[in-house]
């Protein structure tokens, strides 16, 4: 029965998805997402791209690429969004296309344009320098052919760099050569497969990736679309989705699906890793001190109790707590109030478990898409889970707890990150 039932809303059931890529300066890699995005084995679906104010030839890129002609189209603002500047628009392999050149708002502006240009009652979000797999829309539309009650559902977000797409199947992979992108790969598939999953099970997950998430549009519109104030739009707007719909009683689900693989590329040197945590950081500050009401209360039930303060003890406080212990270690061993022996053999402990829960997150991913790496990359892997643990995360506990000190100098700073362009055919 239940293959029969996959079979059915596999080939007969379908609902239309607005695909929204939001662009500033994407030339890029922007032409690529667009082409990965056509070879979706899907049936109902049209692509937005809004172009942020861009200062190079996105624009001109997308429209000689496609063959765009600019139109004349009244645009329905039921969310605020900055002015646009021209439309363009193509059927290209039977699948609409929009660009929308607006003037610069950011990337939470850029998203309401699309919201408010789109045509259908779901819309995804992606990055500009993004790949979706062939089966990608089909596996994040699944949860909610499924059950009428998800209002959003977030995808698998996977590192890019090191991947070859060839018609939206990933005919190569291996480990990245550059350290930090390697370490960064491990990084995403522990967070990934570890607590996103588990606050699924009580529709407790706070964060969609901006990579990459599907919502249903009417209750998006409803709590007031995309806030352009924040640093972490993408954050921002599920918590509110998770508050607006309990205020007003609605029953609702926010879901994740892990077969739902969106190739995403990381920063490739450290100072623009930098950068990018320290604006994480920020986001998941603003959401959660906007919303701190919700913490405890009786009506969030286990998203009160456990999610928001798992996000406001571990992903927010940790890296005080992480340096209140360094130096509570040091002063003990001042003092010669430690055991030597005893933490030298806890600290490898938690290191080996850390390691182990690393591999285990990214061999079982590995198996699960059904792909091979060589033995030098299972090596590496193997190698790169312990610097990671000691090195990587060393830095970026530094990088967060001074993301906040210098909140306010930080704030609105978003920066630029060094571009790859796509590998993909």
């Amino acid at each position: 029965m239940d293959e029969k039932m996959k079979g059915t809303l596999r080939h007969d059931f379908y609902i239309p998805i607005s695909i929204i890529v939001p662009a500033h300066n994407e030339e890029m890699t922007v032409v690529d997402t667009v082409f990965s995005l056509l070879e979706q084995d899907y049936k109902l679906y049209e692509i937005i791209v809004v172009d942020d104010g861009s200062t190079d030839r996105t624009v001109e890129y997308l429209v000689d690429s496609f063959h765009m002609k600019r139109i004349n189209r009244p645009i329905r603002k039921r969310v605020h969004c900055k002015k646009e500047q021209a439309i363009y628009e193509t059927v290209y392999n039977g699948i609409s296309i929009t660009l929308v050149q607006k003037e610069n708002g950011g990337k939470a502006d850029s998203l309401n344009m699309g919201i408010n240009i789109s045509n259908y009652p779901y819309f995804i979000c992606m990055d500009a320098d993004s790949m979706l797999q062939r089966n990608s829309l089909y596996e994040i539309a699944k949860p909610i052919l499924e059950d009428d009650k998800v209002v959003a559902c977030g995808g698998q977000i996977a590192v890019s760099n090191g991947i070859r797409l060839v018609k939206g199947e990933v005919s190569d992979y291996s480990m990245p050569k550059k350290l930090i992108v390697a370490m960064q790969v491990l990084e995403y598939e522990r967070s990934f497969l570890a607590s996103r999953i588990f606050m699924n099970r009580y529709n407790g997950n706070l964060i969609i990736s901006g990579a990459f998430g599907i919502f249903k549009k009417e209750t998006v519109l409803l709590a007031g679309g995309y806030d352009d104030s924040t640093m972490g739009e993408d954050m921002e707007l599920v918590v509110k989705l998770h508050v607006f719909c309990r205020s007003n009683h609605i029953d609702y689900s926010i879901q994740y699906a892990p077969d739902a693989i969106c190739w995403s590329q990381v920063p490739r040197n450290l100072k623009d890793l930098i950068k990018q945590r320290r604006r994480w950081h920020i986001g998941i500050f603003e959401s959660l001190t906007k919303y701190k009401n919700a913490v405890g209360k009786k009506e969030y039930g286990l998203l009160g109790a456990v999610s928001f303060l798992y996000f406001w003890i571990y992903e927010l406080l940790s890296p005080y707590i992480e340096v209140f212990g360094i130096l509570t270690i040091i002063l003990s061993y001042v003092v010669n109030l430690v055991n030597e022996p005893f933490m030298i053999l806890f600290f490898l402990v938690y290191a080996a478990f850390g390691c182990i829960l690393t591999l285990i997150s990214f061999f079982s991913r590995l198996y699960m898409r059904k792909m091979r790496i060589s033995w030098k990359d299972v090596l590496k892997a193997i190698l790169l889970s312990g610097f990671e643990l000691i090195g990587l995360r060393f830095i970026l506990m530094i990088v967060r707890m001074n993301a906040l000190i210098g909140y306010r100098k930080y704030k609105d700073t978003w920066g630029t990150l060094e571009r790859k362009k796509l590998n993909r055919e």
